[in-house]
């Protein structure tokens, strides 16, 4: 569905939400070269449109702030071509090679990414690989967040003494939702790409979207 009907304000508001995954007003007043008040007029009507949602976070000891992200809706609203365009070419892929070759190449595709992740992550701790990951995850259009397992809710086995860190990372808004619903063994990749990228952890998936469940999740604990 195309956002046309959107003064081009608002359309950019949304395209920069799109890209960058979430920001405050003042954020967006500074890219797009205009007032905070005029931002937050947009931002009124956007949510009322149901097109973005916001969570309150306290910054310092100023003000709590709202940090704006699309909601289901808003992302619904930008043009699903390109969805179309990788399910035809799993088709194609699946139609023209056994499929072990598919698997195969679908596995490159995997580790040039998780290499290029690694070389973005550096060798910081887990949780500051984790914050990169979750930013690298928005930019790409997945709606994703990280935090401290014990911290989550969900129920897990007592650690033994000695144990490593463990973190829940979760995407709420996948990016290639399509994709996987028409080939759900490329979810089985991006368990492998998480294994990958974080080396040093072991990578379970907790969660699965295509389980009937609202995100997916994977449960990270280092080794």
């Amino acid at each position: 569905m195309s956002i046309t009907h959107h003064p081009s304000t608002k359309e950019d508001i949304l395209r920069y939400l799109l890209q960058q995954g979430e920001a405050t007003a003042q954020a967006l007043a500074e890219a797009l070269a205009i007032s905070p008040q005029a931002v937050r007029r947009h931002l009124k009507d956007l949510e009322t449109e149901q097109l973005l949602e916001y969570q309150t976070v306290q910054v310092g000891m100023g003000r709590p702030q709202h940090v704006y992200h699309l909601s289901k809706t808003g992302r619904s609203h930008f043009p699903e071509a390109y969805d179309q365009f990788a399910i035809g070419l799993m088709d194609t892929l699946a139609s023209s090679f056994p499929p072990d070759q598919v698997a195969s190449i679908l596995r490159q595709q995997w580790q040039r990414k998780a290499q290029e992740y690694r070389a973005k992550l550096g060798s910081g701790s887990l949780e500051e690989r984790l914050t990169l990951l979750v930013q690298l995850r928005r930019l790409e259009g997945y709606m994703t967040e990280s935090q401290r397992a014990e911290d989550s809710g969900v129920a897990l086995p007592e650690l033994p003494d000695g144990a490593g860190d463990r973190y829940l990372l979760t995407e709420f808004h996948c990016a290639i939702a399509s994709v996987a619903e028409s080939f759900p063994n490329v979810c089985d990749y991006e368990l492998e790409l998480f294994t990958a990228t974080l080396a040093d952890c072991r990578v379970e998936r907790t969660h699965w979207m295509l389980d009937g469940e609202h995100h997916c999740g994977y449960l990270i604990q280092q080794v």
